[in-house]
């Protein structure tokens, strides 16, 4: 995080731990705000890569599942970067600055992430660059956030506005005009910490691979598919065989699912399922997972399709806390691919 902006919130009373804002002083009152009201939030959770050069385009489109031809100035593309095994290594979202193409993604993943692309950079006039610290990016969410931001476009100086969903925005700007912008949306916002911005992903059912997940997951078995991060139409990238070849010929046996843990043990990212039918072998893993305003822990969970369907599902270990699967905001109904 950068230092100007972290003196910044702390003076706001941010409690600030391994580079993010994790409250401002009553995280639980915070997440119970965050299901009807309208919140801020610092994103330093995140990491940013800026592709630039005249191939930065094209390059990019041989390397990620989605569409970056239609990625734009205004609306984030969601899409993964995968093994050349189809399996995703990070998930993020992707727009474009001033004529660069900037990658968000979790900051523990952003290092290794680059130095991975670079490698293929090859003959290509393209470069890649680090942004995390010289950019400032501000969640802002809930009922009237829309009139809010387009009052703002006009006399704010950000460098863009992303709109994630219905509601839900994200301000980009830099360190210096940042504090002014927090202070004009805490007018009409809560500020809250990174667990209330994870819990609208959560529920979203947009999944983040973290460092505990990578190179566990095709793209369709977190939805990628659903959610217009993975295109069919576009030329190779690493994994795309496999990939489509799930698309055109197979059956997806694990899906993610949106589910809540009655639980006070703690739950994280990687951790195994388990189901009666498959005995003591592990039928799934949690994907994300955070503290609901309603109780226990909400989570994302890739699971066996026909565990699911068989009943109960269970964490960490079988006869262990229950998930309660709940309704995504998209359907599943298209199983096979």
């Amino acid at each position: 995080m950068n230092q100007t902006w972290q003196d910044f919130l702390q003076n706001q009373n941010a409690v600030i731990e391994n580079g993010s804002v994790t409250h401002f002083g009553n995280l639980t009152a915070e997440l119970e705000h965050t299901q009807t009201g309208t919140i801020v939030v610092d994103l330093s959770q995140f990491g940013v890569i800026r592709f630039f050069g005249e191939d930065a385009q094209s390059f990019l489109q041989g390397q990620l599942t989605c569409d970056v031809n239609k990625v734009s100035g205004q609306l984030a593309q969601i899409g993964s970067y995968c093994t050349p095994k189809g399996r995703v290594l990070a998930s993020f979202h992707l727009w474009k600055s001033d004529g660069a193409y900037l990658m968000q993604l979790p900051i523990d993943l952003c290092a290794s992430i680059q130095k991975r692309l670079s490698m293929f950079v090859m003959r290509a006039k393209v470069k890649l660059a680090d942004e995390s610290d010289s950019l400032v990016r501000i969640g802002f969410a809930g009922s009237g956030s829309a009139a809010v931001v387009e009052m703002l476009k006009g006399d704010s100086p950000l460098l863009s506005v992303i709109s994630h969903a219905r509601d839900c925005f994200e301000l980009i700007t830099t360190p210096g005009k940042a504090p002014a912008i927090w202070t004009r949306l805490t007018e009409y916002a809560k500020p809250v910490g990174v667990a209330c911005w994870d819990w609208l992903a959560i529920r979203s059912g947009v999944p983040v691979i973290l460092p505990a997940t990578q190179d566990l997951f095709i793209p369709q078995m977190v939805n990628l598919d659903i959610i217009e991060g993975v295109s069919f139409k576009k030329g190779c990238y690493p994994g795309q065989e496999i990939v489509a070849r799930t698309h055109y010929l197979g059956k997806i046996k694990r899906r993610m699912y949106l589910a809540n843990i009655q639980t006070i043990e703690s739950v994280v990212a990687g951790d195994e399922l388990f189901s009666a039918s498959m005995a003591e072998q592990s039928c799934g893993k949690i994907v994300n997972a955070v503290s609901s305003p309603n109780g226990g822990i909400d989570v994302l969970a890739v699971i066996q399709v026909s565990s699911v369907e068989e009943g109960d599902i269970y964490c960490k270990k079988s006869g262990g806390s229950m998930l309660d699967i709940n309704q995504l905001p998209y359907t599943l109904a298209s199983i096979v691919s």
